[in-house]
């Protein structure tokens, strides 16, 4: 190898490297991304999931016992929220619980004129969906630039197992 060659290969290393470095780190971020939207999925699927196979649910209360329980344990693994949360910044008070009906055969809202009454007498819902009404916010990072932040909203739809 000639010197000429061997201060080459020197110079298209030092071109080559910032554009490999910021391909390493992108990457790196789009993983983390993608980490965090399907551990805001599986979050909001874990309060639905546990929801839809409760009993004695009042869904028109949302301070009722087994909506809290669920949206902790969701959060922080725990149902009295005493654990850490698993996604950072991640608080139980930004999902939302609400439920489905199948209404002349499709699903919509259900009637809600019953909740005055006691939760036994007041309709069954057919699903159970949990939202993050104002998304969790996540700002990318990569080196030498400001990014945009990006609003992940996932939402879960259950079908209800429960009783009233």
């Amino acid at each position: 190898m000639s010197r000429k060659t061997s201060g080459s290969v020197t110079l298209e290393t030092a071109i080559f490297m910032p554009i490999m470095m910021l391909l390493i780190v992108g990457m790196v971020q789009f993983g983390h991304l993608t980490y965090t939207y399907y551990a805001l999925r599986n979050t909001v699927y874990t309060a639905a999931r546990y929801l839809s196979v409760q009993r004695g649910t009042n869904f028109c209360d949302p301070a009722d016992p087994n909506i809290t329980a669920a949206l902790n344990f969701a959060v922080t693994g725990t149902t009295d929220g005493s654990g850490a949360p698993l996604i950072s910044n991640l608080t139980p008070d930004m999902l939302q619980v609400s439920t489905e009906c199948i209404v002349n055969g499709a699903v919509g809202t259900c009637d809600t004129s019953g909740c005055g009454i006691s939760p036994s007498l007041a309709a069954r819902p057919d699903y159970v969906a949990v939202t993050i009404p104002n998304g969790y916010l996540i700002t990318p990072r990569l080196p030498f630039t400001t990014l945009t932040p990006i609003l992940f909203s996932p939402s879960a739809l259950v079908p209800f197992g429960g009783t009233n």
